[in-house]
């Protein structure tokens, strides 16, 4: 015989303390957008074209069935040892790297050290370095990228003693810088004011306990 069970529901500012706790939990499980990193990204783009860095692409499919090229570009996070980021790119000399990165960048000093530096190797090889960068393994961080450097050099000259550890890791300090700014922004994200506005935005209702209804 069936039966008609009443429930009581509640918004987000209704319920107490150690129950918004849980509605917090229920919303980082699982609902944050796929695409949250995608300006992140679009930033990380800029930042490869001012420093001479041409990222490789790779075709993904989209909802619609249609494609497109998306850089290889991949992160994991944020809770554990190996997490990091990791990229495929060419790099060559990018004329006024250091000025055009202070301009588009005036904050991230990091940038503005990772630009220096290769501006400087690039002076001691009379620039004409250049390398590139893939993805080995099953592992996304900046110790799974494989960097070769050479010189392109039209008297066969070759690098200089410290070139192509300099220039590896200054890729591997960009994917760190990268991966800074992914947990940053998650971290905003996930933060009480952010995940509070986005359900009582949503208006999402709960049990007395803070369990997620309807």
């Amino acid at each position: 015989m069936s039966e008609v069970i009443e429930t009581i529901v509640y918004r987000f500012d209704e319920l107490s303390d150690s129950a918004k706790e849980t509605a917090r939990s229920w919303y980082r499980e699982g609902d944050l957008i796929d695409d949250w990193h995608e300006f992140i990204y679009e930033d990380f783009e800029r930042v490869c074209d001012i420093l001479g860095l041409r990222l490789k692409t790779r075709t993904v499919r989209l909802y619609g069935g249609g494609v497109r090229q998306r850089p290889c570009t991949w992160f994991s996070g944020f809770w554990s040892q190996g997490d990091g980021a990791c990229f495929e790119t060419y790099y060559s000399y990018r004329k006024e790297a250091p000025r055009r990165i202070r301009k588009y960048a005036p904050r991230e000093t990091m940038l503005h050290q990772i630009a220096d530096a290769l501006q400087a190797i690039q002076r001691r090889n009379f620039y004409q370095l250049h390398a590139e960068a893939s993805h080995r393994g099953r592992y996304y961080h900046e110790y799974c990228m494989s960097i070769s450097v050479e010189r392109d050099s039209p008297m066969y000259q070759g690098m200089t003693a410290d070139a192509e550890d300099v220039v590896a890791e200054v890729l591997r300090d960009i994917a760190r810088w990268l991966y800074r700014q992914l947990e940053s922004e998650y971290e905003f994200l996930m933060s009480d004011a952010v995940v509070d506005s986005a359900i009582t935005t949503n208006e999402y209702t709960f049990t007395e306990t803070g369990q997620r209804f309807g």
